[in-house]
């Protein structure tokens, strides 16, 4: 085991939950080996988590939530501060990217791509220009992968060729014709025989064999037969085998060209089609950050400490103030000198 993995006491547990298909943790490619140094630019913290995102598999969850509830040491707002600033470091990038798919239907999904090896800005904006023209699964929905495929209709069967139709008809009545010699009692006649054709054929369908037939027809009799016609359609139908389980075949997953890809904010995913991306943040979402920052660095935070409420499982019998999020962070954006945050439509 390489020395760094001594920062995180917690690594993901195979149980830890899948994104919806097509989502979740998706690999850059291309990275160094594992070694030492991967994560000895960032703070304690940050590398421990940065760890922790390293060892998930791909498709798996990585929302700061879903980390949160995994991780044992870490809440939300530790793990959103803390990948935000693994953003900024280079390893992790939100991409919008615009799908074609083969039934000439348009939509955009939003893709999480994350790096063990650092990468600088300028990579992560060629790698996002490289993704036009890609091809991927084009079976999502806009910002929400689907989570089954949708089934095949079965399909009407063809019509089958006359000599064929014939075989199979000579055979159910033959399997009719052939229980008189079995049971005197049951002499069909010719005209029974064909009439009662299409229901020895429907179990010859369901798999029975001739000699099913003539067993559902002649076990059990009574003394006397009076009317071996009626008889044998009410023991056919009643009797009939079950329909053999079709197995439904699930379509093909459809593929899709990637036709254009954009930076995406990480904090309130807002895309460069709207604003600019830098770090993985809008300049809003990264004021807002470098002030938090400056704050630490200034001590209004203590370096190293960490509050109860970043932790995974707050101090039970602590009392905490409920905090109005907005404002308090409209108050460190006034405290840094900046201004109001704007709102966008998306």
């Amino acid at each position: 085991m390489v020395a760094y993995a001594n920062l995180s006491p917690a690594l993901p547990s195979p149980a830890h939950p899948m994104a919806n298909p097509g989502y979740g943790k998706r690999r850059a490619g291309d990275e160094d080996p594992h070694a030492d140094p991967d994560f000895a630019h960032l703070s304690p913290r940050e590398a421990e988590i940065a760890v922790f995102v390293d060892h998930l598999d791909d498709g798996q969850a990585m929302g700061h939530k879903v980390l949160a509830a995994q991780h044992p040491r870490y809440g939300q707002q530790a793990t959103r501060t803390s990948l935000n600033r693994i953003s900024e470091a280079g390893h992790l990038r939100w991409i919008r990217e615009h799908l074609t798919v083969e039934d000439n239907t348009m939509r955009w999904v939003t893709r999480t791509y994350w790096s063990r090896t650092r990468r600088s800005a300028a990579w992560w904006e060629e790698f996002a220009r490289q993704r036009n023209g890609r091809i991927v699964p084009g079976d999502l929905r806009p910002g929400l992968a689907r989570t089954d495929e949708p089934e095949v209709p079965e399909p009407e069967p063809e019509p089958r060729p006359e000599a064929e139709a014939d075989a199979e008809s000579r055979t159910s009545y033959l399997a009719l014709a052939a229980i008189r010699d079995t049971e005197p009692r049951m002499r069909l006649s010719e005209a029974d025989c064909r009439s009662l054709a299409s229901l020895a054929e429907e179990w010859l369908a369901r798999g029975a064999t001739p000699q099913d037939i003539t067993r559902a027809v002649t076990d059990g009799l009574p003394a006397t037969v009076n009317n071996p016609g009626g008889l044998a359609r009410n023991r056919l139908e009643s009797r009939m085998p079950p329909k053999k389980a079709r197995i439904r075949q699930k379509a093909a997953p459809r593929r899709a060209r990637v036709t254009r890809a954009v930076m995406v904010c990480m904090d309130c995913d807002a895309d460069e089609r709207t604003t600019e991306i830098k770090g993985g943040m809008c300049a809003d979402c990264r004021a807002e950050f470098e002030a938090a920052v400056a704050a630490e660095e200034a001590g209004a935070l203590v370096a190293g400490y960490v509050p109860d409420t970043f932790l995974a499982a707050p101090d039970a019998h602590a009392v905490y103030e409920w905090v109005d999020v907005p404002r308090r962070a409209a108050e460190v954006r006034a405290a840094a000198g900046l201004p109001p945050r704007t709102e966008r439509a998306l």
